[in-house]
């Protein structure tokens, strides 16, 4: 039995990793900003509230084995129709987050571990209307190989997942119209959007300490959108 600290766990995919973990038999602590019964209250964007968060996590069910932050955003307008505030709320919910919990994992997790970040597919494939995300996850998988450097030397293992688009409340304004879901589902080579607990399995093999040969890498699970071009259909 493990524990794992699930940052930002009142998300979709944040829920379906806790869910997993849990029936695995796991010790499960979870942070969100408008926190549920037993979540901690959190603003992943600060430093210090996510450092006193790994701290309260160790003091009540003993040392962090695993992170994964689910802390994100989704805005899908071009650079031009993007203002400076909303670039910056892009940035701070996926790099900053992401930056916060590597830095604390840094400083807790000193008998190492694994931390799981979440990038995207549009952090390394040129998807239209994608400028902000693509520049914040980018940023992610940046982050995320220099730190599997940095903390290799304490058995410190940083990995990451990119999804393609999955189904959740997130992304609601886009599966619910027909039209948009379609389009989007035949980007994708295998002809579906993702669910929740596709990420999820991913995140808990990443994390998994029998997986420990892992670190430095970002695992694709994206139905094909990251690097297939699906057969056209006539």
């Amino acid at each position: 039995m493990a524990h794992f600290l699930v940052i930002a766990g009142s998300s979709d995919i944040g829920l379906a990793t806790k869910d997993l973990l849990t029936a695995q038999g796991h010790v499960v602590t979870s942070t969100a900003r408008q926190p549920q019964s037993g979540d901690i209250a959190l603003d992943a964007t600060d430093f210090t509230a996510v450092e006193q968060a790994f701290s309260k996590a160790t003091e009540t069910h003993g040392p962090i084995d695993g992170v994964v932050n689910c802390a994100g955003s989704l805005w899908l307008k071009p650079a031009h129709m993007t203002s400076a505030d909303q670039y910056r709320a892009v940035i701070d919910a996926s790099l900053t987050t992401a930056f916060a919990v590597v830095r604390a994992a840094a400083k807790h997790m000193t008998a190492g571990g694994s931390v799981v970040l979440i990038s995207s597919a549009a952090a390394h494939e040129g998807l239209a209307n994608h400028e902000a995300i693509a520049a914040a996850k980018a940023g992610v998988e940046g982050l995320m190989r220099s730190a599997a450097a940095t903390y290799a030397g304490q058995n410190l293992r940083f990995n990451a997942v990119a999804p393609g688009l999955v189904q959740t409340r997130m992304t609601k304004a886009l599966t619910a119209n027909d039209l948009s879901r379609k389009v989007s589902e035949s980007m994708h080579a295998l002809g579906r959007l993702g669910t929740s607990d596709d990420i999820a399995r991913a995140i808990v093999f990443l994390l998994d300490p029998a997986n420990d040969w892992i670190t430095g890498q970002v695992l694709g699970v994206d139905g094909g959108l990251g690097g297939i071009r699906p057969r056209t259909k006539i």
